[in-house]
């Protein structure tokens, strides 16, 4: 009998874990030894705040990240073929929404692997149902062309998308380039277009706000370093 393969999300504080875990997952989380982790020191990190009944030296984990080949994929499930259950960490977050671990999930499930997803912190829905942008229509993207020219032909035809078809665009972008997007973002979308700013999401210090871009302009925030979604609807 194979093991099962829990998704696991990951807040990205760390904070009284109580309002962003259910009791019910953190015991689940508790009971497992094996995990495949984005990075090792945040997973033990997250698992000392989860309360694991192994000590952290007994817990075994494996890498996943962006720099794991496909080729070594098969490699991380043989814990799960020999019946162990395993936990499938990304740093902060969902794992495999945008995060490692999609091509995982799809070889557990070639490998008839349950996989189980848990309730937790998700940045994404969680801007969407902050911001009173459309809930009911929305796209996420990921992140955005690096390159200048790229990205504003982008946020152009994201804006075009959003007034034609009444739909929230979602994206996101590494914190040390936030505060270029949010400068190219006011610069290239229309006055009355709206815009949700999300920073810190699932910390005691999260911030959302929604303004027209016009508003923006005027009084643009400081979202160097902090992780951040943009929702934009035209």
């Amino acid at each position: 009998m194979t093991g099962n393969l829990y998704l696991i999300p990951v807040p990205i504080s760390t904070g009284d874990i109580a309002w962003i875990q259910p009791a019910a997952v953190q015991q689940c989380v508790g009971k497992i030894s094996h995990f495949i982790v984005e990075h090792p020191k945040t997973a033990r990190q997250f698992l000392k705040q989860i309360g694991s009944k192994f000590s952290l030296q007994d817990i075994k984990m494996w890498t996943l990240n962006k720099h794991t080949s496909d080729s070594d994929l098969y490699g991380l499930l043989e814990p799960l073929l020999a019946g162990h259950d395993m936990g499938l960490l990304s740093e902060a977050g969902c794992p495999a929404v945008a995060d490692p671990g999609s091509g995982l999930i799809r070889l557990a499930h070639k490998n008839a692997i349950s996989v189980i997803p848990l309730v937790g912190p998700s940045s994404i829905l969680l801007a969407l149902m902050a911001s009173g942008l459309n809930g009911q229509r929305f796209v996420f993207h990921g992140y955005l062309p690096i390159e200048n020219s790229a990205r504003a032909r982008k946020i152009a035809e994201l804006e075009k998308v959003s007034i034609n078809q009444d739909q929230t665009q979602i994206f996101i972008e590494t914190p040390y380039r936030n505060q270029k997007l949010l400068e190219q973002l006011v610069t290239i979308c229309s006055d009355n277009a709206d815009l949700c700013i999300a920073s810190n999401l699932t910390s005691s210090d999260e911030k959302i706000a929604t303004k027209s871009i016009k508003q923006w302009r005027y009084a643009l925030p400081d979202i160097n370093k902090l992780p951040t979604i943009f929702l934009l609807h035209g």
